[in-house]
């Protein structure tokens, strides 16, 4: 990697360069062994940079969403098409029962106000998570 220029790379490459990071970017720290192959600090006048700026969060959820919306959104998911929606609570336990989806999802569905349309997952899962 001591070539500095401004040439692209190729998807070989880039995959290359992914596993030759591996160890490192889970790690927070210098995995190689020999001194040419780490990266170089930050100059005297640059701010020092942080292999990875932000740390990945397992498990964590989207801002304004609970765990249990994302719970329930997946298995929707799983269970719906896109082509589906809008639908009402009728409509959406008739198709749950045809993608046989897990009785419980189809009963929770089945405990939803049928006085409007869901217009998405999240909808429906915000709905169900509420209930």
């Amino acid at each position: 990697m001591s070539d500095r220029g401004q040439n692209k790379t190729g998807p070989l490459r880039d995959d290359e360069l992914k596993r030759e990071l591996r160890g490192q970017l889970p790690s927070g720290h210098e995995t190689r062994a020999r001194e040419e192959r780490a990266l170089e600090p930050s100059g005297e006048d640059q701010p020092a940079v942080d292999p990875m700026p932000v740390p990945p969060r397992p498990g964590s959820t989207p801002p304004g969403v609970t765990p249990r919306e994302v719970e329930l959104r997946g298995e929707l998911a799983r269970h719906l098409s896109r082509r589906a929606y809008p639908l009402h609570r009728d409509e959406l336990v008739r198709t749950l029962r045809d993608h046989h989806a897990p009785d419980r999802l189809v009963d929770l569905a089945a405990r939803l106000p049928d006085d409007r349309p869901y217009a998405s997952a999240q909808d429906i899962a915000r709905g169900l998570a509420d209930g």
